[in-house]
């Protein structure tokens, strides 16, 4: 968008704002449930409302940090609860282009034993979703490469890798043959589960979580063929109590690959069970996302990957409508947001604030108003929060009003609308790209269509937004709330 287009849209909305903006109650007042309701755990005062300005940035109060990575990895698994196959495109790199790739439309072309095959289709895999048919292949191909692979959340990777190591995995040796890095105890759990289940069918496999409270004892080496563990618990394994191999390990995975590489301690610790295995060890990385200097640390301690990645449309989110709309002040964000609400047809929707302050205020008021509204943020238990997120999954409430603590761990298929209340920034009050594009990508799941809109609320927030436009080059278009006309058009789009 031209700058001039900036200030004539800015001059005529001030302009419009400063006759008064006459504020319209639309639609029936939704009703609060009595029970198992979210509540701020501190009321604001009607004072608080307007102590935060411009984005939130501008006030005093910190913004409030996002679920760290690994948590927000393990609220996502939690409340996926299927596959549901993603239209992306993905591209391939590798080192060789001349050597030769292929994908395949069913599980049948991978020539996969029986019992392989029997397991994936007793988990709901009928056909191959996008990243399972490019990357099975090249996986179960011999000899082994390395792969580094990207794709969208419920798309079916942890089943793309598990397949393949349960394909390399030799039954009849009663040994680890394959070793399986992910972050939290909880999800080193959950992928055990996956392997169960695809291998049910094969009773000679036995799995060992790697976790805190499953320790062998000193000198007892460990039977089984796949291990599933923790970083710092599989590095006690294998440098204190020598109950692990490395030399035998023929499959190396590293979940969640962009949390194990970029958080420190995680960092360190995979690295350090990396560097003992041996050369030939093939080696996998999943994740959803990986950023630039994730991706070139990967490749750095990957031999020669395969690469497979996201084209740069699909991380923009092509199938989400974009559009920003001008408010004075703080209230009358709450006013836009009350008028749109009411208009536009919503399964659910998510409406993101700076700061825990601005949450609570914006949260008490919308129930103040009638409406099931959920609080969220960052000062919740885990367990908390996933209570929350799955009342919200299942329709308890319709509104989540949440911080930057969901801008990743949510995948709730009904998110027709993300609200940017504030316009998000990073530590250096720097528009952020990243955590915008991670909002927003709550709706619009599994290439459905979805709807964003911004708040722009000051000079400072309107520049975010442009550099945020110019960023992703996607045009966001001006809505004037205030016009119940122009609002109604969003449910013909």
């Amino acid at each position: 968008m031209a700058s001039s287009d900036w200030s004539k849209a800015v001059e005529d909305q001030e302009k419009r704002l400063s006759a008064g903006m006459k504020r319209v109650q639309l639609g029936a007042p939704r009703t609060a449930p009595k029970t198992g309701e979210a509540t701020p755990s501190a009321q604001p005062s009607a004072g608080d409302w307007c102590d935060e300005v411009d984005s939130g940035p501008e006030g005093e109060e910190e913004g409030d940090k996002p679920t760290t990575a690994a948590e927000a990895s393990l609220l996502n698994k939690l409340l996926h609860d299927g596959l549901v196959k993603a239209k992306v495109s993905v591209e391939v790199q590798q080192k060789d282009p001349n050597s030769p790739l292929y994908s395949v439309k069913s599980f049948e072309q991978l020539r996969l034993s029986r019992e392989l095959l029997d397991g994936i289709y007793g988990m709901g895999f009928n056909t191959p979703s996008k990243i399972q048919e490019t990357a099975l292949p090249a996986l179960i191909a011999d000899p082994p490469c390395n792969m580094i692979a990207q794709s969208q959340s419920g798309t079916g990777k942890t089943a793309a890798f598990v397949l393949a190591l349960l394909h390399r995995v030799d039954k009849t040796n009663m040994w680890p043959q394959v070793l399986i890095l992910s972050p939290t105890y909880e999800l080193a759990v959950q992928t055990g589960d996956v392997i169960s289940e695809m291998a049910r069918f094969i009773p000679e496999i036995k799995i060992m979580l790697a976790i805190k409270g499953k320790k062998p004892e000193r000198g007892q080496m460990i039977a089984e063929q796949i291990v599933v563990g923790t970083p710092g618990t599989v590095l006690d394994f294998l440098t204190r109590r020598r109950c692990l191999d490395p030399n035998r390990i023929r499959v190396f995975v590293l979940d969640e690959a962009d949390i194990m590489i970029n958080v420190q301690n995680f960092q360190d610790h995979s690295v350090r069970v990396q560097r003992q295995l041996k050369p030939d060890c093939q080696m996998m990385l999943f994740s959803a996302t990986y950023s630039d200097e994730v991706m070139s640390f990967a490749k750095r301690i990957i031999p020669d990957p395969i690469v497979i990645r996201l084209k740069k449309e699909d991380e923009t989110l092509d199938n989400i409508r974009q559009y920003y709309t001008i408010c004075q002040k703080e209230e009358e964000k709450f006013v836009a947001l009350s008028n749109i609400y009411g208009v536009v047809t919503i399964g659910q929707a998510i409406v993101f604030c700076y700061t825990r302050k601005s949450a609570s205020a914006l949260c008490e008021k919308m129930k103040n108003d009638g409406h099931a509204v959920a609080l969220l943020t960052g000062e919740l238990t885990l367990e908390d929060r996933a209570t929350i997120l799955t009342r919200f999954r299942d329709g308890k409430e319709k509104l989540l009003i949440t911080t930057n603590v969901c801008a990743r761990g949510i995948d709730v298929e009904q998110v027709t609308v993300v609200f940017n209340f504030d316009i998000p920034v990073d530590v250096y009050r720097q528009p952020d790209f990243e955590t915008y594009l991670h909002r927003i990508g709550r709706t619009g799941r599994f290439g459905k269509s979805g709807l964003a809109i911004n708040f722009v609320d000051g000079i400072r927030s309107r520049e975010y937004l442009k550099r945020i436009e110019d960023h992703f080059g996607k045009k966001i278009r001006e809505l004037r709330t205030d016009d119940i006309d122009e609002v109604e058009k969003l449910n013909e789009e």
